[in-house]
């Protein structure tokens, strides 16, 4: 699919489908972090690694129950990265049951941020630059 309309003249849907794309890419960008705070990850990779399973969800005396088949090589990274989004989305659940679903997406997008800067070092390297002095000239 070409966003620079070179498969329609049409201005409108080129630019809805642009905008499409930016969004799921953003979506996808945002899911990659609650499953890896410590890196982004890039979508030609994260994808194949998070996309790679089979699931099947019984529901069981009102219970849900979600079994996932990895397929991928890196199975136990997959498992980690799945454990890492299940928190994120069991904390929301549990700390904002008050609040209407549409304002439970910044809440997430909150709870990753934390996440993210958890990670980070406390105290970063500082940098050794060195310092240059300018002559003054007496005239």
């Amino acid at each position: 699919m070409g966003l620079g309309c070179d498969t329609t003249h049409d201005l409108e849907r080129c630019n809805l489908s642009a905008r499409a794309v930016a969004l799921i890419y953003n979506w996808w960008s945002w899911y990659a972090r609650l499953a890896h705070p410590e890196t982004h990850l890039e979508a030609i990779t994260s994808r194949p690694l998070l996309l790679n399973g089979v699931a099947r969800l019984t529901r069981h005396s009102g219970q849900s129950r979600l079994l996932l088949t990895l397929t991928h090589e890196a199975g136990d990274q997959v498992k980690t990265m799945i454990s890492c989004i299940r928190k994120g989305l069991d904390f929301i659940l549990t700390n904002t049951p008050q609040l209407p679903k549409i304002e439970r997406w910044p809440a997430l997008v909150r709870y990753i941020i934390d996440k993210i800067f958890a990670t980070r070092p406390k105290n970063p390297p500082v940098l050794d630059l060195p310092t240059f002095h300018l002559a003054s000239s007496s005239g």
